[in-house]
């Protein structure tokens, strides 16, 4: 398998400063600054992006969940909402919650929550995270 990089670009002071955030193959630039991260400034942070990969990462995994079980989906949207808090720590993601909504042809709602949680479980970015994170899912058809 490739090994996937990323790059980060940083000037200035924490509070002054700012950056750019840059996918390796250019698939996403972004800029971030102190305000996009601990305000409502515009630009994005490594929390958000954290939360695009783990989106990302279990609409693959419970699209393959749902092949393996014989279901073919129309469509999978997921939101990954991170929470970013002060702990004795300093600030750490405590949270992720992930909200999904399947289009699945014939799938009753248990059948899709089984097969939703067992993506949850095995999504490599779920493993990673689920160590220092909780992980809660919400997952229902459309």
């Amino acid at each position: 398998m490739p090994i996937r990089t990323a790059s980060a670009h940083w000037q200035g002071n924490l509070t002054e400063g700012a950056g750019t955030v840059r996918t390796g193959k250019g698939g996403l630039t972004g800029n971030y600054s102190f305000k996009s991260r601990f305000e409502e400034g515009e630009g994005t942070n490594p929390e958000e992006l954290i939360g695009a990969a783990h989106a990302g990462c279990f609409s693959m995994a419970l699209s393959k969940q749902l092949a393996d079980a014989g279901a073919t989906d129309t469509s999978v949207e997921t939101t990954a909402k991170v929470h970013f808090d002060k702990t004795d720590a300093g600030m750490t993601v405590t949270r992720i919650d992930l909200e999904t909504v399947g289009q699945v042809p014939g799938m009753d709602a248990a059948q899709f929550s089984k097969l939703a949680e067992a993506a949850k479980e095995n999504c490599p970015i779920s493993r990673l995270l689920s160590p220092g994170a909780q992980i809660t899912l919400d997952a229902r058809l459309a």
